[in-house]
């Protein structure tokens, strides 16, 4: 017996709408939260919890992390307890972590608070779009989709304004802090940093409570009752309940699920999406031109997911994803081809640089002096210079440019690059599972310059070309592969493996998109931005191909119809 509201069709399918939009709001905010509280996090958890940077990096992380494990687990959970109290669960566990963030008083609750954030939203991520896909009927089945990814961006937008508002905050605080004695000017700057990521965490509340409560009213999935025999299920033409898990009708739609959702990944969207404002300035782009390129990318996004939102039930899903794909296709290429143009006007410098090398590390000032060991005039145009180094098996990459006012310095040194390992990362390391590099051989590793480039500043027209290229990228994304990836992961899927399968596919998705991340700036510093973007255009040719060839269009079809598409036997 479910808490449903009797009400007519058509509200219960706007009703249904609104819930799964809420949904993707709190997935854009499990996202996009820390970015606004982490700045006030660092200046007031550091000093009050000594905490240290590997431990706020974990904070930040938890999410991930969270996400991950609740994705392994959420179709089982979904097919155990039903797709509505599923749902509940996971709004359940988002509102609980509030408190236990916002009220922390320690590195252990603060850090638990953030994983049960991840857990939700990746319990969100598989079950909100699985119990779309099985309620909506098929002509409003993309747009209910196609909303959920409009409100995860809004998530995204609406944690950075709830960040703006609190550093205003922190600012009209510091400027009336400002006539007090020094001890007491700290303590207020201190206080106000200290109620502003409290804060920040607690203004996400409502959204989650309002979900929550809004999930008890659903009626549960018409699909998952039938599967349980609470219900008539809609036979499926050649269909059998003992069709082994390996045949055609299981296989093939799982197969092209998860090609679908890693190319979606390999396109690079969150990676440029994170570090578009450093990509721009490397462009060109001068800092505060770079941060209103940025605003506007958001803005961008979410204006063309509302189209997508119009298009998708219209025009179909195949036709979104080619055109999207194509645009992604023409976009990166175009960036490449930027990038490329003025890589090739950087020379190799890392013999100088190492030369500069002192007491285990590095340290230099783009200043006259250095240009002309650089063999650079100081008079010519501003120089922007590379440097990727590692100790042993842990690397990372510098930048710094000739016309910065504050000549910043480039700094190497073993304590910013050796990460220590965590308790987690040990235990993993002694069953031989962890990845990540050793702390232990980086320990005695000599400094090394893997790379050093010197080369002129690109232009600040260079730098709008590349902006508006990768404002391409971005309206494409949105418009395509941003709302058609949550149908491909609902809708190819059978009822028999649908919850499971998306979990898996989902993973996948994650797995790519963290591998992503974590080779991007050593990519981009052994051998420039433009092979980044190649490869992600060579990726997204592969997924133009698969969404023209070997993407079925499942506009207006139920998903039984779709089922039967994949059941049927392979033409001679």
């Amino acid at each position: 017996m479910t808490a449903a509201l009797p009400r007519s069709p058509a509200w219960s399918a706007r009703y249904l709408l609104f819930i799964a939009g809420m949904g993707g709001l709190l997935y854009g905010i499990d996202v996009g939260i820390i970015a606004g509280a982490l700045p006030y996090l660092e200046s007031t958890a550091a000093l009050a919890w000594k905490l240290n940077a590997q431990q706020l990096s974990f904070v930040v992380a938890a999410v991930l992390l969270g996400s991950v494990l609740s994705s392994l687990f959420a179709g089982l959970l979904a097919d155990f307890i039903g797709r509505r109290p599923a749902m509940v669960v996971s709004g359940a566990l988002f509102v609980a972590s509030i408190p236990l963030i916002a009220l922390a008083d320690g590195y252990v609750a603060l850090l638990c608070g953030r994983l049960l954030q991840g857990v939700s939203g990746g319990l969100i991520g598989v079950i909100v779009p699985l119990y779309l896909a099985e309620c909506l009927p098929a002509d409003r089945r993309g747009r209910g989709a196609a909303l959920f990814q409009l409100l995860l961006t809004v998530g995204l937008v609406a944690a950075a304004v709830i960040g703006l508002v609190q550093a205003r905050s922190v600012q009209v605080a510091t400027e009336a802090a400002a006539v007090l004695p020094d001890a007491a000017r700290a303590a207020a700057v201190l206080a106000a940093k200290d109620h502003a990521w409290r804060g920040i965490f607690w203004m996400c509340l409502t959204p989650g409570v309002v979900f929550t409560l809004g999930c008890l009213l659903l009626a549960e999935s018409p699909r998952w009752l039938a599967q349980r025999g609470k219900r008539q299920a809609t036979p499926t033409p050649g269909a059998r309940a003992t069709d082994p898990l390996l045949s055609r009708r299981y296989v093939l739609p799982f197969l092209l699920a998860c090609l679908i959702l890693a190319c979606n990944q390999a396109t690079g969207i969150n990676s440029v999406l994170a570090y578009v404002v450093n990509i721009l300035n490397r462009a060109g782009l001068s800092g505060a031109s770079a941060n209103l390129a940025d605003v506007l990318l958001k803005v961008l996004n979410a204006l063309m997911t509302i189209v997508a939102v119009l298009l998708v039930d219209r025009k179909g899903r195949r036709f979104l994803l080619m055109v999207g794909t194509a645009g992604i296709v023409v976009a990166l290429l175009t960036v490449g081809l930027l990038f490329r143009a003025n890589e090739i006007r950087q020379r190799d410098v890392s013999a100088q640089v190492t030369a500069q090398a002192r007491d285990d590390g590095l340290a230099l000032r783009l200043d006259a002096p250095t240009l002309r060991a650089l063999g650079a005039d100081p008079a010519g145009p501003p120089q922007v210079l590379t440097v990727a180094y590692a100790y042993g098996p842990f690397a990372n990459v510098a930048s710094i440019r000739s016309d910065d006012p504050a000549l910043p310095r480039l700094d190497a040194r073993r304590a910013d690059t050796v990460q220590p390992d965590s308790v987690i990362g040990a235990a993993f390391r002694r069953l031989h599972l962890n990845p990540f590099p050793d702390p232990a051989a980086a320990a005695t590793a000599p400094f090394a310059i893997e790379a050093a480039r010197l080369g002129p500043l690109p232009t600040a027209g260079h730098g709008w070309l590349v902006a508006v290229a990768i404002c391409l990228f971005v309206a494409s994304f949105a418009i395509g592969p941003g709302v058609c990836v949550w149908l491909a992961l609902s809708e190819l899927m059978p009822t028999r493996i649908r919850s499971n399968g998306m979990s898996i596919a989902l993973l996948i998705n994650q797995f790519v998109s963290t591998s992503i991340a974590a080779v991007f700036l050593p990519t981009v510093g052994r051998h420039g931005y433009s092979t980044i973007f190649f490869f992600g255009a060579a990726c997204t040719v592969v997924y133009f191909l698969a969404s023209a060839f070997l993407l079925p269009e499942t506009r207006g079809k139920t998903l039984e119809e779709i089922d039967a598409f994949f059941a049927r036997p392979a033409a001679k």
